[in-house]
């Protein structure tokens, strides 16, 4: 999913990163350490620049597929342009990649001895969001998030040392968690995009067709839906919420406010009565900052 609102400056590099404010929760805040800053931002410009690719938003111009190699007829076919993205990404690890942001991810990668593995898998997920537009069951919902948002949990706890199996799996309902939850917030936009990340069965249960989701406002069912979804992704984030007193200090600071994000995000949905068609519910920072408070304090 793309966020909206962010002026384009005409640096491919400089615009994807731009992006890091939009997000539901801080994605390198100020309290950590330089080079964990610095890393967190350099995996979140892959994440946000494969996203990117896969929601057609790149700057205009072809700056991006320039830097990758292609040609100017062939800047706007997502699925050459991820395949290029690919090998440029196989030079992270053996060679020096054309595009900035992937020469940046080099000292990341090296640095920490990350694994092509979950940069793979955020590739598969973008290529899936290409031939992919429903998805019949919540199971074939939570195949989709351990491709395109589990990843990025993992890669986290690599920068910061953290990884242990049982922390991977709390991170794993945490991150599956906050994409639902931009889902919900994203329903009409995805739906502009040809995509719906409700699952088919629970919208048939829910009596809600898809030209239902298309309307200026959500009736009942579509509300009753949305209050289901998110009920799950609530869940999701207590589930997944041990990992935050698992560990101590400023990495603990983050992670609350992983768990934190997802939570006010929920609440705002909930605030909006879960009509989420006219627009994403955002929560205000003072809602955060509870939240953080909460999930710092062990409060589901």
């Amino acid at each position: 999913m793309t966020e909206t609102g962010t002026a384009r400056t005409g640096n491919p590099e400089r615009d994807t990163l731009d992006k890091a404010g939009a997000e539901n929760f801080p994605v390198a805040p100020f309290f950590l350490p330089r080079a964990w800053r610095d890393d967190l931002m350099a995996v979140y410009g892959f994440a946000r620049l494969v996203d990117d690719i896969g929601d057609g938003d790149l700057a205009p111009g072809g700056a991006d597929a320039r830097l990758l190699g292609l040609a100017p007829q062939d800047a706007e076919d997502r699925l050459l342009l991820l395949d290029a993205f690919e090998a440029d990404l196989g030079k992270v690890f053996d060679g020096t990649p054309n595009h900035p942001l992937l020469r940046g991810l080099r000292h990341t990668v090296r640095r920490h001895r990350l694994t092509p593995e979950p940069f793979l898998a955020l590739i598969a997920a973008n290529r899936q969001d290409q031939l992919v537009k429903r998805y019949e069951t919540y199971d074939d919902l939570l195949a989709y998030c351990a491709l395109s948002a589990n990843p990025v949990g993992h890669l986290v706890l690599a920068v910061t040392g953290a990884t242990t199996p049982e922390r991977v799996r709390h991170s794993d309902a945490i991150c599956t968690a906050l994409q639902i939850v931009e889902h919900l917030q994203d329903v009409a936009e995805d739906l502009g995009r040809d995509r719906i990340y409700l699952p088919a069965a629970d919208m048939k249960r829910f009596h809600v067709q898809e030209k239902d989701l298309a309307a200026p406002t959500a009736g009942a069912s579509v509300r009753a839906l949305i209050a289901y979804e998110a009920e799950r992704a609530r869940l999701l984030l207590d589930e997944g919420a041990p990992l935050v007193g698992s560990v101590h200090g400023r990495l603990r600071l983050l992670l609350a406010g992983f768990v934190a994000g997802g939570r006010a995000a929920v609440h705002a949905i909930a605030a909006a009565a879960f009509d989420v068609l006219p627009g994403p519910p955002k929560p205000g920072k003072l809602r955060l900052l509870r939240e953080v408070g909460a999930t710092l304090r062990g409060e589901g």
